[in-house]
């Protein structure tokens, strides 16, 4: 039986598309944070944008971790590698994100409702596995994601809530 036939039918296509999707915004996110490539900030000027939302403390080391972060959880995803692991990064940023941004709204002005959107596509990953289209496609956490799935929310919630208490 070929793939094309398979009782899936659109599904492995579809996670192939938001593990790409992600894996482009956050990774030029990352880009654009570290090393200021796009018309991006670099580590300076995102170093004071993450004082304003209110990160006080080890800013430079918060710079690197969510832009490396960010760059290689994206080339986890495009690979479909680790995909787990590569999910709970994005979303512990994702998470961190959020709630930076948290009292700006959902729109209105610096709304988190983009931020939100990217978590909500790492978590969805995180759920479902990378899709057959990876070269994930033959481990455990293909076939039976959610056991992985839970150990990743546990990581990405302690990183997230880490960053809240170190920075």
């Amino acid at each position: 039986m070929s793939r094309w036939s398979d009782e899936n039918g659109g599904l492995d296509y579809g996670l192939l598309v938001l593990r790409l999707m992600l894996a482009v915004a956050m990774g030029a996110h990352g880009l654009m944070q570290v090393f200021g490539l796009f018309g991006g900030p670099g580590m300076a000027r995102f170093g004071t944008l993450l004082q304003g939302y209110g990160f006080s403390r080890n800013i430079e080391f918060l710079t690197w971790l969510t832009g490396i972060t960010e760059v290689a959880g994206a080339v986890l995803l495009v690979l479909g590698l680790f995909t787990p692991l590569a999910a709970a990064g994005l979303l512990g940023v994702g998470i961190s994100a959020v709630r930076a941004k948290w009292t700006g709204g959902f729109t209105q002005g610096e709304g988190f409702e983009l931020e939100l959107t990217l978590t909500v596509i790492a978590f969805a990953l995180l759920l479902t596995g990378p899709g057959w289209y990876a070269l994930d496609r033959h481990t455990a956490w293909r076939r039976k994601p959610l056991g992985f799935a839970i150990g990743g929310i546990i990581v990405a919630v302690g990183g997230a809530v880490a960053v809240s208490s170190l920075f």
